[in-house]
């Protein structure tokens, strides 16, 4: 029997520039807890503004970004769009669908693939 895979690698399509200009692209997810969903809820940031709450739900599941030492709100906050949009498209294909992986179709042609979002960042 394999075991449950819990954390996931990604490369981030743009990636944090920190305060001294390095950017940091590679990085992990872990798959979120109950509390990890439930704790952010009493947060007086997400209480002002609901939309805070992706924010904090990255900052805890987030395990990895480059060499950055510790990924806290200011590190997602400072994220470009892309980066964000990304990472919680990848949070919510992990957590409610438990696979990093998706079905698309082209626009074009109709074909059907299956796309893995850890691998979107490189492309």
């Amino acid at each position: 029997m394999n075991g449950l895979q819990t954390v996931f690698t990604f490369t981030l399509p743009r990636g944090y520039v920190d305060p001294a200009g390095n950017v940091h692209r590679e990085g992990a997810m872990r798959l979120a807890t109950a509390m990890d969903e439930i704790a952010p809820l009493q947060d007086q940031r997400v209480q002002a503004n609901p939309a805070y709450l992706s924010i904090l739900l990255l900052a805890r599941v987030i395990t990895q970004l480059g060499t950055v030492p510790e990924i806290n709100t200011s590190v997602i906050e400072n994220l470009f769009a892309a980066d964000l949009a990304y990472l919680q498209a990848l949070y919510r294909q992990l957590n409610e669908e438990g696979t990093s992986r998706i079905h698309v179709t082209c626009a074009q042609c109709q074909h059907q693939n299956e796309v893995d979002l850890t691998q979107l960042g490189e492309w």
